[in-house]
This record gives C-alpha cells, sequence and structure tokens, in this order.
C-alpha cells in the first residue's frame, strides 16, 4: 500500500505543478510586462513544414486562374454559438439566398464582385466533403464558424487540399471552431482562443506595410472588436497586425482570467502551413464592420480582409 500512496502523492504534485505553471503563464509578469506571459503554453510540433519560408508551400498546379480565373468558398456553418454578423442558418445547398442579415457573407460577396473575383458560399458541410469540390476554390473562407463545424470526410478533404497548394482564410470565431483537431489548431499558426473582454474600441497598430493586406493602412487605426486572448500563443508566423492593449478602456483581461498579451499582442498573421497558404485575423466581430453603416475603422478592416483573401488565393504575393 506504501507504493500506491507515494505513487498518488507524485500524481497529485506532478497535476500541481502543471496547473501552477499554466496559472503562473496567464498571470501579469513582474513589473506588468506581460509580452511572454503566455506565448509557450500549450506549444505543440505540428509536424508539418510551416512558418514564412516559402518552401514550405506546395504548387501541386492544382489552379490555373489563367482559365479558370479566381474563386473562394465562404463557409460559414456554425455548430454552437453563432456571431449576430452571420445571420439566421442558411439552408443546405451552395449559395443559398442571402438576406441583409447575412452581413458578413454578404460582405464578402461585395468584396468579390468589386475586386474581380468570384465567391460561393454555403453552411452545408456535404460541400467541403471532397478535394474535388475543394480544388474549385482558389482559398477557402472559414467566417465565424463554430466548434466541430466538420465531419470527418471534410476534415480530410480539408487538410488534402491545403496540401496540394489550398489558401486559407481564418475570420474571427474561425479560432473557436474544431478545439480537438490539433492539424486545424496547427492552421490557425499554433494558436487557438481563450477569451476576451466585452466588446470595446481600441486601436490597431499595423506591424509592416509590406504585406498586401497591410499596405495602405496607417500606422495606427481604431477599430471595435473582442480583441481575442490566445492560448497557445501563435508560433513560426508573420504578425501583420496588433492592438494596443493601452487603448483598451476595460483592459485587455478576458472573461477567463487571461490578461492579454501585453505589448505583442496580435489580431492578424500569416504563414504557410502543411504545403498551403494561411492568413488569418481575430477581428471582425461588430455587424457594423461588414455593413455600409459607418463606424469606426471599418474600411480599413475590410481592405486587411481583401488583401488577405487575394494572397491567400496566390492572386497577390503571399506573406511578405
Amino acid at each position: 500500500m506504501a507504493w500506491r500512496r507515494s505513487g498518488a502523492l507524485v500524481s497529485a504534485l506532478l497535476t500541481a505543478a502543471l496547473l501552477l505553471t499554466a496559472n503562473s503563464a496567464l498571470r501579469p509578469a513582474a513589473g506588468g510586462d506581460r509580452d511572454n506571459a503566455a506565448r509557450n503554453l500549450g506549444r505543440v510540433d505540428y509536424g508539418v513544414c510551416r512558418g514564412t519560408d516559402p518552401a514550405c508551400y506546395h504548387d501541386w498546379g492544382n489552379f490555373d486562374p489563367a482559365v479558370d480565373g479566381y474563386r473562394i468558398l465562404v463557409y460559414s456553418r456554425t455548430a454552437g454559438p453563432r456571431h449576430a454578423h452571420l445571420g439566421p442558418a442558411l439552408p443546405t445547398g451552395l449559395n443559398p439566398p442571402l438576406t441583409p442579415a447575412h452581413a458578413a457573407q454578404s460582405a464578402l460577396v461585395r468584396l468579390g464582385a468589386e475586386h474581380g473575383f468570384a465567391v460561393d458560399w454555403t453552411e452545408d458541410v456535404t460541400q467541403l466533403n471532397s478535394p474535388g469540390r475543394l480544388f474549385r476554390y482558389n482559398a477557402v473562407v472559414f467566417m465565424s464558424t463554430t466548434r466541430d463545424t466538420l465531419d470527418d470526410p471534410a476534415q480530410t478533404a480539408l487538410r488534402q487540399y491545403i496540401r496540394g497548394g489550398g489558401g486559407f482564410v481564418g475570420i474571427h470565431n474561425a479560432f473557436g471552431t474544431e478545439y480537438n483537431w490539433e492539424w486545424y489548431e496547427g492552421l490557425l499558426g499554433g494558436a487557438n482562443y481563450y477569451d476576451h473582454g466585452r466588446n470595446q474600441a481600441g486601436t490597431v497598430v499595423t506591424a509592416s506595410r509590406r504585406d498586401v493586406s497591410t499596405a495602405g493602412l496607417p500606422a495606427r487605426w481604431d477599430f471595435t472588436d473582442e480583441w481575442y486572448n490566445l492560448v497557445p500563443f501563435p508560433s513560426e508566423v508573420r504578425i501583420l497586425a496588433r492592438v494596443d492593449e493601452a487603448t483598451l478602456p476595460d483592459g485587455a483581461t478576458g472573461g477567463s482570467g487571461h490578461p492579454g498579451h501585453g505589448r505583442n499582442h496580435p489580431v492578424s498573421w500569416c504563414q504557410y502551413y502543411d504545403g498551403g497558404r494561411s492568413w488569418v485575423t481575430t477581428l471582425g466581430h461588430a455587424v457594423e464592420a461588414w455593413t455600409d453603416a459607418p463606424t469606426t475603422g471599418d474600411q480599413y478592416f475590410l481592405q486587411h480582409v481583401l488583401g488577405g483573401i487575394e494572397s491567400a488565393m496566390g492572386r497577390e504575393p503571399f506573406c511578405r
């Protein structure tokens, strides 16, 4: 019995140590410097070629824009909470009717019409269940999807599509999706949603203007969002934009107690991943960001998203 008690004690001590490590990573560091507070918590080796080196991209000749033009698929299926900017759930099939309530989908359709690329949209998982379907698209956009939004065939197809040189764009609650699929977390930049505070005004800092998604943006621009906190913290990516936490009236602390990321709180980044391209942003919560209703910074936000889509498609240089 003594060895059993000893084993139980060791197990309890290990559990306590792990909890202490996690809690320490989420607490502000001494002196208020939280830049490295949560970066390494839960970091995973995803076992794929990933990062900012174009050598990680695989061009298998699956796309011929000279013949087929450029086309994206917007996928907005929710298997959990649904953001207001998506409107009511859409019926099955491809390109079901949109109403004014479908603000985000409609905005992406408008961007395509204005900038010369075709847009299909769906919330029908069967439209994603084969690589052949997906290879019709230069990029697939996950628009505020939630929870387990893909079945097994769709997961397999998405992975084969990315490995075949496909483009991925994840917007806002794409970070609240497929929590238990490690490969998808890697597609998001080795990052995942942890929590957020209230929807509040803040200032976005443009990290670099070399990338097409940041070219032409001001060095600083005001916007209103939920400012996601992340665990794990993105790794092996190029940070494109950050939020200045000092400009948040309520601070960056989230509902589950995450203190924020200090001076390096990313909101958008890009990477090559497992043969494909991935551009993601945590921004896009407010309905007004997707409509003609005037709201501060919405023109910069949509310009940012447009550049992300065009680069993930391969129409513009990617992740510069």
